[in-house]
């Protein structure tokens, strides 16, 4: 009949879908968006954005059939907000799964175990690399927990009034420098001393300490807030000077929350670039004294073996994406390693 419209018979709220219905409905979208992806030549992508909305269209129907229409949006905004967070981790699955495809060719023993000295074409590896990094990232680190970590202390336990406003405005606005102005920093501080054009590894551990500390500040900051404050009011009542509190009862307290944030900052600019090519340069050998000389490190390494291959290209690119497979490996142990440490020395904050 013209003019007629077919619309869906609204269920009375009684029924109740499968309890596995979520998953049925996106197995089977997944299935007919890989069949019409395969028919049509699309790209995975695509197929993804067709599973999401196939899966969002057949909730909705059987769930108004089923459920009713209150029942219906509630599962309709929970296929929304999950299809959200698949689409959102795409782009990070991508990028490892490009980074391992490509990185294994030539992530092997001789890759971590030799330098590019003497090197022109096949062959070579990351070591020097990763120990400029390591030695940099570590002097960086030595710096900027104490300083991030005392600035938190005041901040939470003795900061009033103007200064620390003015405190936490300048870390505000440190959070947000570019990288690069934090190397330009550390050149034209160094180059006072010792005159332009030098390179060190030092400057780079400056570089990346000024990155560093605005993070530990802030996390560190938060943690000591979260601290109850029965704690401390049960230490006063006994008697305990404010300093002993803060050592002993609130540090041991956040410690947890507080050693995350370091890593988050060590994994936060272990692969910053900008800042290592204005202040250590480049080099071929390995270089342990971060106070003599040009130092090597992992970021520099692979933009070098990308940017400026050599004959044949291919094994410049291969070490190149080998740099960046191992650059992903130590952020994740960086990871794991804060993981086992707060679980082992952390102290369960209750409310």
């Amino acid at each position: 009949m013209a003019g007629s419209t077919v619309s869906v018979p609204l269920g009375d709220g009684s029924g109740v879908l499968p309890r596995r219905a979520a998953l049925i409905v996106f197995g089977v979208s997944a299935l007919a968006s890989a069949i019409l992806s395969l028919a049509l030549g699309l790209s995975p992508f695509v197929w993804l954005i067709f599973t999401g909305l196939f899966s969002l269209l057949t909730i909705t129907v059987w769930s108004l059939a089923v459920e009713g229409r209150r029942r219906a949006l509630d599962r309709v905004m929970t296929v929304v907000i999950v299809d959200i967070f698949i689409l959102a981790l795409v782009p990070l699955g991508s990028l490892i799964y490009t980074v391992v495809k490509e990185g294994t060719a030539r992530f092997d023993g001789e890759f971590l175990t030799s330098t590019m000295r003497g090197v022109l074409a096949d062959g070579g590896g990351a070591l020097h690399a990763a120990m400029g990094t390591f030695i940099i990232t570590a002097f960086a680190t030595l710096a900027a927990v104490p300083v991030g970590v005392m600035a938190a202390i005041y901040l939470v336990e003795y900061g009033k009034g103007r200064l620390k406003r003015a405190i936490t405005f300048f870390v505000d606005v440190m959070m947000g420098i570019p990288s690069i102005v934090a190397g330009l920093f550390a050149f034209a501080l160094f180059s006072i001393f010792l005159g332009p054009g030098i390179r060190l590894g030092i400057m780079g551990s400056v570089a990346l300490m000024v990155l560093m500390i605005p993070i530990v500040i802030r996390s560190a900051e938060e943690m000591l807030r979260v601290v109850p404050d029965s704690l401390r009011e049960a230490s006063f009542a006994l008697g305990v000077p404010k300093w002993i509190t803060v050592l002993r009862v609130v540090l041991p307290t956040a410690l947890a929350g507080i050693v995350t944030g370091v890593m988050l900052s060590i994994a936060r600019v272990i692969g910053e670039t900008a800042p290592l090519l204005i202040t250590t340069g480049s080099v071929d050998s390995m270089n342990l004294d971060p106070f003599n000389g040009r130092m090597a490190n992992l970021p520099v390494y692979v933009y070098e073996q990308y940017k400026f291959p050599g004959v044949p290209p291919e094994a410049y690119i291969e070490r190149a994406w080998a740099g960046a497979l191992l650059l992903i490996i130590i952020v994740m142990v960086l990871f794991l390693a804060a993981r086992l440490i707060a679980r082992r020395y952390g102290v369960e904050i209750r409310r």
